[in-house]
């Protein structure tokens, strides 16, 4: 049953090579991404300089990473409408715009507040970026060399966490948190110059309705989620209660925005068109893809806090115990590609999951006096296995699908990985502060008040982390067909 596609997105390419042009927006796509992921990783160690620095709690400042992945999945939604309406050119000039904007705004923020309002606007060009470049690359890569090409690109934005944690601890040791922006905003702003200059559209656009009902219950669902979750375990009752409201109103609103899409899909004017979960490959490979999100987003958050505020390490130490498993996940990026287009998922998925899960278990044992090389070799075990699990459950997802649907694809995948990361941020950092302000209200000091509540949160990660082990044999490898369908597995 082939489609024609419709959207900002070219027709499949039927041969082996990919045509210069399309690589060459890949390419530029892939520095957007490089530039926004060395961003996000920054923040990770910064957290607690910013605690400090704006005078603010752990659960207080975790937001500005929760917000930031929080306004991504409110955004990504709307992707699978913009990759229809308007032109890649166009995308990609929006979004980079907005990325840099936030990155301004974020390097002259006052106080807690504006530098919010600059994580948000960030947030907001990243959101777009991220499908357009998963569909892009579905598009213009032939099915048989998709996990070659899925490789490369983990090479490629491997390096900004490789380099992030280490540059943030390096800058933060001898300078402010402006300085990372001060340093971020000149390669947004080199990236944009380069997507002005050489970005050219790639398919068609047709006047694709936009459903303002949809978006609004889409940022209740999704909103009301993570903010539900982070009311829990702070100090007194009122949290609590306002956070199991927040959950209600979640769940009634995502109720409401399934059944609306369900109804506007039959006419082709859905926001998110979850005709996309009628393949079973592409429903299991989600669920493990937002499991793994959940136990690593959180777990990359909450590590720094333990690192400085337990381990007692300064920023630039939490950086270099980062380094190696960040530097191998990027240069195992192209042999998990390899193997994954000649063995398949299983080959990689299985061994994976079970290797970030044993991680996640060894890292809800650790104390004050845990051996800096004990978290290294922890580390980079959960880095190679991320790697091994990232490339076949990006490739094996979008190519379980007909072309027609790769952009709602890539929006229902980007957006389940943005609130799975958003909801572990929330829910290991708000495990941790409860014992932290029990302890520090028992007169402990912040590493021996810290300690359990890190054990305590690694260890949920690690039991979350169980349910991808077990759903992880499940996941094939589609089969590549002449159209560049996956015609099974529906």
């Amino acid at each position: 049953m082939a489609t024609t596609p419709t959207g900002s997105v070219p027709a499949v390419n039927k041969q082996p090579m990919i045509a210069p042009s399309d690589m060459r927006v890949i390419w530029l796509l892939l520095v957007a991404a490089f530039v926004a992921i060395l961003n996000e990783t920054t923040m990770g160690i910064a957290i607690p300089h910013l605690n400090v620095d704006l005078g603010i709690p752990p659960e207080l400042g975790q937001w500005l990473t929760s917000a930031f992945m929080l306004t991504m999945a409110i955004v990504i939604p709307t992707t699978g409408f913009l990759l229809q309406r308007f032109t890649t050119r166009q995308i990609f000039i929006a979004a980079m715009s907005a990325f840099t904007l936030g990155t301004l705004v974020c390097l002259l923020a006052p106080g807690f507040a504006v530098l919010l309002v600059g994580r948000v606007i960030q947030a907001g060009g990243t959101g777009i970026m991220m499908p357009l470049l998963m569909t892009t690359m579905m598009n213009v890569v032939p099915p048989q060399s998709r996990g070659r090409m899925m490789g490369r690109v983990g090479l490629v934005i491997s390096l900004a966490p490789a380099i992030g944690p280490t540059l943030a601890g390096a800058v933060l040791d001898a300078f402010n948190w402006r300085v990372l922006f001060a340093i971020v905003l000149p390669i947004a702003i080199v990236a944009l110059a380069m997507g002005a200059k050489w970005m050219t559209n790639l398919g068609e656009t047709k006047n694709a309705p936009i459903d303002i009902l949809s978006i609004v219950l889409s940022a209740f669902g999704f909103g009301g989620l993570v903010y539900g979750l982070s009311q829990f375990g702070g100090q007194g009752g009122s949290g609590e209660v306002i956070g199991i409201v927040s959950l209600v109103v979640a769940i009634v609103a995502l109720t409401l925005f399934v059944w609306r899409q369900i109804v506007l899909q039959r006419v082709d004017d859905a926001l998110l068109d979850l005709r996309v979960f009628r393949s079973r490959n592409y429903t299991i490979a989600v669920i493990v893809m937002a499991i793994l999100a959940l136990s690593m987003f959180g777990t990359l958050v909450l590590l720094p806090q333990y690192l400085q505020n337990v381990a007692g390490l300064d920023a630039l130490q939490s950086g270099l115990i980062l380094l190696p498993g960040s530097v191998l996940m990027g240069l195992l990026g192209p042999i998990m590609g390899r193997i994954y287009d000649a063995r398949g998922t299983r080959t990689l998925l299985v061994p994976g999951t079970i290797m970030v899960s044993a991680a996640l278990f060894f890292y809800s044992t650790v104390g004050e006096h845990t051996a800096w090389w004990l978290l290294v070799i922890a580390q980079t075990v959960m880095s190679v296995g991320l790697a091994m699990s990232f490339t076949p459950l990006f490739s094996a997802s979008l190519g379980s699908l007909r072309r027609h649907l790769y952009s709602h694809g890539s929006a229902a995948l980007n957006t389940i990985q943005q609130v799975g990361g958003a909801a572990g941020v929330a829910l290991l950092t708000v495990v941790y502060s409860s014992f932290l302000h029990m302890g520090e209200n028992e007169g402990l000091d912040a590493a021996a008040a810290g300690a359990p509540g890190a054990r305590m949160a690694f260890l949920i990660a690690a039991i979350i982390s169980l349910g991808a082990v077990a759903l992880s044999s499940f996941v094939r490898k589609p089969a590549d067909d002449l159209d560049g369908e996956f015609v099974g597995g529906h």
